[in-house]
């Protein structure tokens, strides 16, 4: 639908009340006067006067659209009054409802989708404001992965650089692809804030294809090992929003054993589908030494946790005897032969 100018939205508003005052001064001024056989012209002129209190309703500002409409259900009550001169007061007050109908009729032609326009613009806002959110929450995500593999090898590259120099050089270069990536997430994100749309932001979900890659990389920038086991069964019953919220649990849950367990021995990821239900399980153990508590945030599971929700799964964590276990569930049975995954 093309948009309305704004002159034709004012204008409609104040064309609506000119004509109003014009019907109200010729009713007045020469109805009276006249045989109810020249009843004609008044009668175009209250038609008239109707289109243009619908057009009222749809464009005009508000303040334009209740003094122009106000005025036209005024002169659409009166106009026929002074053709009648020897009705009675119940009579003039069944007229002045009747005339107040079509009245009704153009609030509801045009209002009616003026009122649904700003229904549907305000769900896009909404859903624009939810998208730009989510994105933030992503960009917290990777990011955070991505300045703590950094951290991790820069705090490397200080106890080796005096006794193993080679050693030193490829923690750089972990470290400069580290932040290459942390760069590349944060020009998708600000992209995507600047142009939001529900295809850019399908085509921005992450899928499951990314999860070797991103524990292969957690893997070789720490001390600590990891190792991912996913199933293709698992992969294929996944919708791509399931998908998208799998690989931000564990990019957090990987985020997290850096953060507070950076002395863990080891990471076991895996995804695998039983039973009609997607399964996703990240155990790691705490080291040697107390985890870190945080001074700050705490966020990040909780709002993967009402993302969960919002798929009809759960998340829940676990500590039992110096191991860690977060686990994810999400209903996703496998599709038919021929369906699209």
């Amino acid at each position: 639908m093309r948009e309305v100018p704004v002159s034709l939205r004012a204008w409609s508003g104040r064309a609506t009340a000119l004509a109003a005052v014009l019907l109200l001064t010729a009713t007045f001024g020469w109805a009276p006067d006249s045989a109810p056989d020249d009843s004609g012209p008044f009668f175009a002129a209250a038609t008239a006067l109707v289109g243009l209190q619908a057009a009222a309703f749809r464009w005009a500002p508000c303040r334009e659209a209740a003094v122009g409409t106000g005025l036209a259900a005024v002169a659409l009550m009166l106009w026929a009054q002074p053709l009648v001169p020897g009705a009675s007061l119940y009579e003039r007050a069944g007229m002045g409802a009747f005339w107040f109908l079509p009245t009704l009729g153009a609030a509801v032609v045009g209002g009616y989708p003026r009122l649904m326009a700003r229904r549907g613009a305000r769900a896009v806002r909404e859903a624009r404001h939810r998208q730009q959110l989510e994105l933030a929450h992503d960009l917290h995500d990777f990011v955070a992965h991505d300045i703590s593999g950094i951290v991790a090898q820069a705090q490397a590259a200080r106890f080796v650089a005096g006794r193993d120099p080679q050693a030193a050089a490829g923690a750089l270069e972990r470290i400069e692809r580290a932040g290459l990536a942390a760069l590349a997430s944060i020009d998708r994100t600000v992209h995507l804030l600047r142009e939001p749309g529900p295809e850019a932001a399908r085509t921005a979900l992450p899928g499951t294809a990314r999860l070797t890659e991103l524990v292969d990389r957690f893997d070789a920038e720490g001390r600590t090992r990891a190792r991912l086991t996913l199933t293709p069964a698992a992969q294929a019953a996944l919708s791509r929003e399931a998908a998208a919220t799998v690989q931000r649990v564990v990019t957090e849950a990987l985020t997290n054993v850096r953060r507070h367990a950076p002395e863990a021995a080891g990471v076991e990821v895996a995804l695998t589908h039983e039973d009609g239900t997607v399964r996703l399980t990240i155990t790691n153990d705490t080291g040697r030494t107390r985890p870190r508590a945080r001074e700050h945030g705490g966020t990040g599971l909780l709002a993967l946790t009402e993302r969960v929700r919002a798929l009809n799964g759960t998340l829940h964590t676990t500590r039992d005897n110096g191991t860690w276990r977060l686990t994810v569930t999400l209903p996703a049975p496998l599709p038919a032969p021929g369906d699209p995954a």
